[in-house]
């Protein structure tokens, strides 16, 4: 959620962390802050709420100068965005940013209170400056200063200290959030993200659960969760300029929505072997004869994702399978049962609520599958297995191309399921292995009708309340295109099963709810009419999404038909998320809202 970056530099570092925030901005952030340590080693800091460019204003007539700094960019937990909360935090000689929640922040704040210190702040964050400040009040250095403040803290953190005094010294830390080194000629960088590293730096270490750094110029020091010394491994990177610049377009998201063909070619490719016969998996695979159960967690989209998944392992591979929302799934305590496979879905491979579930069932679950878009994410480190998602770095925060390869993966693996177990001979395997390589083509298709999506969403846009409707596979797609059409343009809209529309939500159309429809032609298709007609009746409006076949039938008396290629029932539910993302991405901008930024959202999802 919140960006970190640090530096300690040969050049004067104000313009570079400001630089470097910007490449997080795509995480969501509602106020923003540097502080550096100049040549008379004096720490100071500038704040400012709002986009960076008010930052950036503010620096223009208040200027820090000095080599050594930190900066964030912080999504508002603990009090609302303000100056005063934003980061970093400072308290005498120590200024700190954190991402995360700390847990026992108030029993700290109680017990520095009794000591005299005063706060100032509403955020949990204060707390960890305050207490590096009385120990150093208590004439401990700063190196273990950090230290002890450290092993007070209970939550999930990443933290990055700055010295008063110092001007060679930083100081990280990692539980439960990321973090990342990166090493430069005489340089040294921290980042809550590679990405924000990237220009700076190729060569990165990431920091594990537990881990704090001592870094300074020309050394890094890294200590375990048992204060042992750490060696861990430099990793070079390589992140695509392009990938993050909008490549023409006006939003990132847009640009991401036409880059679907070619990312999931590559997913494709990655999965199905060269003669298209056989399902293709990472460091051995699986195999799905050894399971009777799976269960599957995720957080937003990647549930959509996991629901999707749900209806393809319960068909073809006979597997029951049990989903659930990540923030729920621990605190209710569910029984593992044995022979049990875990999938846990997640577009940063960092969310909090996923990664506390996972840890969860580590020692319950035969086994344990992540499937990500980041190959060094906590997640994907935490896992037996971990099946990239190859979607490539992803900025807009509402996930467009990451869910249609998740797809792409899910559904890989459910024809695997079939074939391991029997369920499925070599022959429909193939065939469907021969869609999922023609996936590509048929999405340059459905994009060719952006132009109409888009006059459609211009007339969607002026409603108030939108409905979205789905059956069987196309019910999770109808809960995903209300969760985007939501974040983007801030219309009210839900998702429901086609059939659940005469058990309550019915009572909610009229002539100005638009009523989104996804209904290829399949055997469910004339049950789904059934229920347009419900809502025409009522004089709902709605908007078919369909293929010709389905076109021609149930057009009449519509207000809208958008018609997509024709698919076999299988890739369906992927094929038909690019409509619903258009139809979102298209009503945000004759909204006029942040399409990339929506107001409240963070891109990686770091705090319970």
């Amino acid at each position: 959620m919140c960006g970190i970056v640090g530096i300690l530099s040969n050049h004067e570092a104000a313009p570079i962390l400001v630089e470097a925030l910007k490449r997080l901005e795509y995480r969501g952030y509602d106020s923003a802050g540097i502080a550096t340590v100049d040549a008379d080693k004096t720490l100071d800091r500038r704040r400012a709420v709002g986009k960076l460019v008010n930052l950036s204003d503010l620096l223009v007539h208040e200027p820090l100068s000095g080599k050594a700094g930190i900066g964030h960019t912080r999504w508002a937990t603990h009090g609302a965005p303000s100056v005063g909360n934003a980061h970093p935090h400072q308290a005498g000689p120590v200024a700190v940013v954190h991402n995360g929640i700390i847990e026992n922040f108030r029993e700290l704040r109680e017990d520095l209170s009794t000591k005299g210190h005063e706060f100032r702040t509403e955020t949990d964050t204060e707390t960890v400056a305050l207490l590096a400040q009385h120990f150093i009040n208590q004439g401990l250095p700063p190196r273990d200063a950090a230290e002890q403040t450290i092993a007070r803290l209970e939550g999930a953190f990443a933290l990055c200290f700055l010295f008063q005094g110092e001007d060679d010294l930083l100081i990280a830390a990692r539980k439960g959030s990321p973090l990342a080194i990166g090493h430069g000629d005489g340089e040294v960088f921290v980042g809550s993200d590679a990405i924000a590293l990237a220009p700076m730096t190729d060569r990165i270490t990431y920091l594990e659960e537990g881990d704090r750094a001592i870094l300074t110029r020309h050394s890094v020091e890294i200590f375990d969760a048992t204060g042992n010394r750490a060696d861990r491994d430099v990793q070079k990177i390589h992140i695509d300029a392009s990938q993050v610049d909008k490549g023409g377009f006006k939003h990132f998201m847009a640009k991401e929505i036409f880059e679907q063909p070619t990312v999931l070619g590559e997913a494709v490719s990655h999965y199905v072997s060269a003669d298209g016969k056989t399902v293709v998996l990472p460091s051995g695979g699986l195999d799905f004869t050894e399971f009777d159960h799976i269960t599957m967690v995720a957080c937003g989209t990647a549930y959509y994702a996991c629901l999707t998944a749900k209806y393809w392992l319960e068909q073809f591979a006979r597997l029951p399978v049990d989903v659930d929302v990540a923030s729920e799934f621990r605190y209710r305590e569910p029984p593992v049962p044995e022979r049990t496979l875990a999938i846990f879905v997640s577009q940063s491979g960092e969310t909090a609520d996923t990664l506390a579930a996972l840890r969860y069932m580590s020692g319950k679950a035969a086994r344990i599958v992540a499937v990500v878009n980041v190959a060094e994410s906590s997640i994907a480190r935490e896992s037996d297995l971990a099946l990239p998602i190859l979607a490539g770095t992803e900025i807009g925060v509402a996930s467009t191309k990451a869910f249609t390869c998740q797809l792409v993966v899910l559904a890989a693996l459910s024809l695997k399921a079939a074939a391991d177990r029997g369920e499925m001979d070599a022959d429909t395997l193939a065939d469907h292995l021969s869609g999922l390589r023609a996936l590509p083509g048929l999405f340059n298709l459905a994009l060719n009708q952006a132009d109409q999506i888009d006059m459609a969403a211009r007339k969607v846009a002026q409603a108030e309340d939108v409905l979205f409707l789905g059956r069987g596979k196309m019910y999770p797609i109808a809960l995903e295109g209300a969760l985007k059409l939501k974040e983007i343009s801030y219309i009210h809209a839900e998702g429901y099963a086609s059939g659940e529309l005469k058990h309550g939500p019915i009572a909610l159309v009229d002539d100005s709810v638009p009523v989104i429809v996804l209904a290829p032609r399949d055997a469910l298709f004339d049950k789904t009419v059934s229920n347009m007609q419900e809502v025409m009746a009522r004089e709902g409006k709605i908007v078919l999404i369909t293929d010709a076949r389905g076109a021609h039938e149930a057009s009449d008396g519509t207000w809208i038909t958008m018609t997509m290629p024709e698919i076999s029932e299988l890739l369906a539910p992927i094929l038909y998320a690019v409509p619903a993302q258009l139809l979102a991405y298209y009503a945000a901008v004759a909204k006029g809202t942040d399409v990339d930024q929506p107001r409240n959202l963070a891109k990686s999802v770091t705090v319970e």
